[in-house]
């Protein structure tokens, strides 16, 4: 090179300092320091200095996150909350551009409504046309180019920016992290433009401790108080939980607190588990009956609480509001009573409310007397799911019978149990802290399959379900789903409840115009799926077991069978179970 050569002469040629990589290579080392395990991503043509990157590690034995090829960018994300929900460990996804994060938008929005933490990054496609390295190539760098690509993600995101300069990698990622894993969590997004990620980033500082760390609310000493002094004063308590009750020794503490002071738990619409199904406070999912009489309700972690239209809350009853976010402030409109608002991590609240309780006086006598007043009530509505579930109950397969044949089968067996409009919570018995999740209430569908798949990446020893409809199993992109199952050897149990619908569809249909002309009609309009694919054949393409179930007397063996193949040979089992529409 001639003295007044320059490198804007010869693009593709840079001096760098020993101590020097490039930008994308700079930012798996600093996602380890930051305690991530996995990179779930779906690469594109901006990625060569990423994966030049990975390349360069590999040949200095650098021990990095693992990077995961996801055939699918919603798979991705839904691994990534599923991955989240196993440990409570933020992980990372990597898309293309804007295509792949327009496919990924939807697990933001379903992670984004759970307050599961993520770091979700995609490449920008090249602004120069020529004279730096990375600048555009193909008619697609051109394609690709967008005015306002983060407004694909922004409002499901905590936090949103664009990578400038190759030293603002570990800075960003630092910063990045800790407002995903900060009260309320959330995913936050990075945008990684090509010509930046090849350019010199400093290598020295990229495995020292995080700059900055999250920030954990802890609910407020006086509100928790009041709240106490409410619920101990109450005649009739009631808790409303949707998304558990925090972690393993909070769920022990509520279960312990409910029982001791004789307070009824409903879980309407509960996502994840709060309480045993068969815990003798446990009153079912729907709570009208406890909510018109009760003088105090505990709202704990509830996006809707109960349904306004058919739900009322006792004229002067005490109603409190506790979780992350008790006000759901990213909602423009929530408008459930609130006169008390403990904000915090679930495994704060619950332990200081045990805690505050403990101490004010209790009437045992009145206690005693509701305490078995509840049990009576759960007992009974034990019963009424036992009836519902049992088999013959109707002239085809059911929903509650699939839970209660799961349930009997699953029994002994340390298992987390995915459900996206599949088997129901109740006919499903659960008891543990983390063993069931329903599908987000952003609507999201197709997360089940892929997040089944994330927790068992992360516990590969538990037992993973993923059970869903069949027009869930369709929007989970199977064909992905089942590809990555096999290439990372992870042995899920598949139930696939398949009525040639949409039912919820249906159902909010006969919801709105019960004597409507749909609800009246032989078939109702844009709701059906029929015929119905032969999903055998999706599993087996990727060596899956697969059978077909259409009665009551086949389900226990198919069950047994599935999950013979699933422990032992350690591979997938799906079973198309022919249910009737509910």
């Amino acid at each position: 090179m001639s003295g007044n050569d320059s490198q804007a002469d010869h693009p593709n040629e840079r001096s760098e300092s020993a101590s020097d990589i490039n930008a994308g290579g700079a930012i798996f080392p600093r996602l380890k320091a930051l305690g991530v395990d996995c990179v779930f991503a779906n690469s594109g043509t901006d990625f060569p200095p990423i994966i030049e990157g990975l390349a360069e590690a590999a040949a200095r034995g650098e021990d990095l996150p693992r990077a995961i090829t996801i055939p699918h960018e919603h798979a991705a994300l839904g691994m990534a909350h599923g991955y989240w929900l196993a440990t409570g460990r933020a992980q990372a996804v990597m898309l293309h551009t804007n295509v792949g994060l327009s496919n990924g938008a939807t697990g933001a929005i379903n992670a984004a409504c759970e307050h599961v933490p993520m770091l979700l990054m995609s490449g920008r496609t090249p602004v120069t046309e020529a004279g730096r390295p990375g600048a555009r190539t193909v008619p697609i760098g051109w394609g690709q180019e967008m005015r306002d690509q983060t407004a694909l993600v922004r409002e499901a995101s905590k936090w949103d920016y664009e990578l400038k300069f190759p030293e603002q990698v570990a800075p960003l990622l630092d910063r990045a992290h800790a407002i995903a894993e900060s009260t309320p969590k959330g995913p936050v997004y990075l945008s990684l433009p090509r010509e930046v990620l090849c350019e010199p980033a400093p290598a020295g500082s990229l495995a020292a401790p995080a700059t900055m760390r999250p920030v954990r609310t802890a609910p407020d000493p006086e509100a928790i108080t009041q709240a106490a002094r409410w619920l101990a004063g109450a005649e009739r308590p009631l808790v409303i939980a949707q998304r558990g009750a925090g972690d393993a020794e909070s769920f022990a503490a509520f279960s312990d607190w409910a029982r001791d002071w004789g307070i009824a738990v409903s879980s309407w619409w509960a996502t994840h588990l709060a309480i045993a199904t068969d815990h003798p406070c446990h009153v079912g999912a729907d709570p009208r009956q406890w909510l018109e009489e009760a003088d105090c309700v505990l709202v704990l972690d509830c996006l809707a609480p109960w349904w306004p239209d058919q739900h009322r809350p006792a004229p002067g009853a005490k109603i409190i509001h506790a979780g992350p976010d008790p006000l759901f402030s990213r909602y423009p409109v929530r408008n459930f009573r609130s006169d008390l608002a403990l904000a915090g991590e679930k495994a704060d609240i619950v332990p200081a409310l045990v805690a505050a309780m403990a101490g004010l006086p209790k009437d045992e006598a009145r206690v005693a007397a509701r305490r078995e007043r509840v049990a009576a009530a759960a007992k009974r509505e034990g019963e009424r799911l036992r009836d519902l579930s049992r088999p013959g109950a109707a002239p085809g397969l059911t929903k509650p019978q699939v839970g209660r044949a799961l349930s009997d089968a699953l029994r002994g067996i340390e298992s987390r149990v995915f459900s996206e409009l599949g088997v129901p919570l109740g006919p499903l018995e659960r008891h543990e802290h983390g063993s069931w999740f329903q599908e987000p209430h952003s609507g999201g569908l197709g997360w089940c399959f892929p997040a089944a798949l994330g927790a068992q990446l992360a516990d590969p020893e538990k037992l993973c379900v993923a059970t869903m409809g069949d027009g869930s199993y369709m929007f989970s992109n199977p064909t992905a789903c089942h590809q990555i199952a096999e290439a990372l050897e992870l042995p899920l149990l598949i139930l696939v409840l398949n009525n040639e619908e949409w039912g919820a569809v249906r159902a909010s249909v006969t919801g709105l115009y019960p004597d409507g002309h749909a609800s009246r009609a032989n078939e109702m309009p844009l709701t059906a799926l029929k015929p119905s694919p032969d999903f055998r054949r999706t599993a087996e393409a990727s060596r899956a077991h697969a059978r077909r179930v259409e009665t009551a007397s086949e389900l226990p063996d198919a069950l047994e069978e599935a999950l013979r193949v699933v422990r032992e040979e350690r591979r997938c089992a799906l079973l198309d179970i022919r249910i009737l529409p509910d």
